[in-house]
């Protein structure tokens, strides 16, 4: 079925991204529903979304928050979420940033080196506070998607080796400012081959292992986010199967009596929500190309740029037979292209295209490059 823009909408100026608020909801009680069984807690991951209406309808659905900056603590804070529901993860926390998440007093900090732990030391010594730490490790497991958003090999700048994983643990009885409560690890996003989460939590088994037999008993694990969505087609599967992705956890990771289980999805809760719509400003004819130029560019959704990945595109304006386009962006740059060769139905200056599965990494990654006023959000 064609995607279907409220009618009072469509002769909103373009281009703006629209958030279904209904299915935002759906997805949401789809999430804690299949994760409640197993106790698991769940973290909305900011960088996906960090829209302040967005944030408020799932801190109200009783999720946590897990933050990549300052600014998302913030953010965070502002939304409602409570510091004892806020993970703060990143491999280059600043000094400020730090202080404001300790003054805060949030649940934990995902720790990614030494460096790291030894500044969290001494500056929640200074504050006369305790830092809880999760340590970030690398697993050196394969997530099999982009390279750009793999986390968890060994190539990659995030967590800290297993190969020194000794030398850190061994460190912290130096930290008295430092509280080891967990382990952490991401693997990567957009993952839709769920075996590497068993791949992960076998892992995760034989270092809650080595950990116990140097004395650290660990009240929480958190496996991360990564879940992927169906950019292909959005309507047949609006809502990932967040029953298949926590039950691969159920199935592999094992427990220890009370040990809290904590998760960070992001684009799973939001991403199929969104829609970025734009008008289309010119149909440009080549000897070999035909091009439907967008009023849209790489400003509102520089994933297709950035990562050439896909988006499920759709004329709603034209119920005409299918010709071939390259869906392109006025931005001066060559990579603002959204799609090479789609089929569209037969496209003229002023019809309107929605731009699927826009709610994750859309918004929040848009820029006012060529001094581009930044697009309007709007929420039925």
């Amino acid at each position: 079925m064609p995607f279907q823009l409220p009618a009072e909408l469509v002769s909103q100026p373009t281009p703006f991204y629209y958030y279904d608020l209904t299915l935002l909801d759906q997805t949401l009680g789809a999430l804690t529903a299949a994760a409640r069984p197993g106790n698991f807690q769940v973290h909305y991951a900011l960088k996906a979304n960090s829209n302040l209406p967005i944030l408020q309808r799932i801190q109200q659905a009783g999720l946590g928050a897990d933050c990549v900056s300052g600014g998302e603590v913030q953010r965070a804070l502002e939304a409602g979420f409570a510091p004892g529901h806020v993970v703060f993860a990143g491999v280059g926390k600043s000094d400020a940033e730090i202080n404001r998440a300790l003054a805060a007093d949030i649940f934990c900090f995902n720790a990614e080196s030494v460096p790291e732990l030894q500044v969290l030391n001494e500056l929640a010594a200074a504050q006369g506070r305790v830092a809880r730490v999760a340590l970030r490790i690398n697993p050196n497991v394969d997530a099999h998607t982009h390279a750009y958003i793999t986390t968890g090999l060994e190539a990659n700048k995030f967590g800290i080796s297993l190969s020194d994983l000794a030398g850190v643990v061994d460190g912290l009885d130096s930290l008295p400012n430092v509280e080891l409560i967990g382990l952490h690890a991401h693997i990567g996003s957009q993952i839709t081959e769920l075996h590497v989460f068993a791949n992960l939590s076998r892992k995760l088994n034989e270092l809650q292992a080595w950990l116990e037999g140097r004395g650290h008993q660990l009240p929480h694990l958190n496996v991360g986010g990564g879940l992927g969505i169906d950019y292909e087609q959005p309507d047949l599967n609006p809502i990932p199967d967040f029953k298949a992705y926590f039950g691969m956890f159920e199935q592999h990771l094992v427990r220890r009596p009370g040990q809290q289980v904590h998760v960070e999805l992001g684009r799973a809760v939001v991403a199929q929500a969104g829609t970025l719509l734009s008008r289309v400003l010119y149909v440009k004819e080549s000897q070999q190309t035909r091009f439907a130029i967008l009023d849209a560019g790489m400003t509102e959704l520089i994933r297709p740029a950035l990562y050439g990945s896909h988006h499920h595109i759709e004329n709603i304006s034209s119920q005409l037979p299918a010709l071939a386009y390259d869906v392109v962006g006025p931005i001066c740059e060559s990579s603002d292209t959204f799609a090479k060769a789609v089929q569209l139905a037969e496209t003229r200056r002023g019809d309107l295209v929605a731009i699927r599965s826009a709610g994750a990494y859309g918004e929040v990654m848009s820029s006012s490059y060529n001094l581009r006023e930044k697009a309007e959000a709007l929420y039925r």
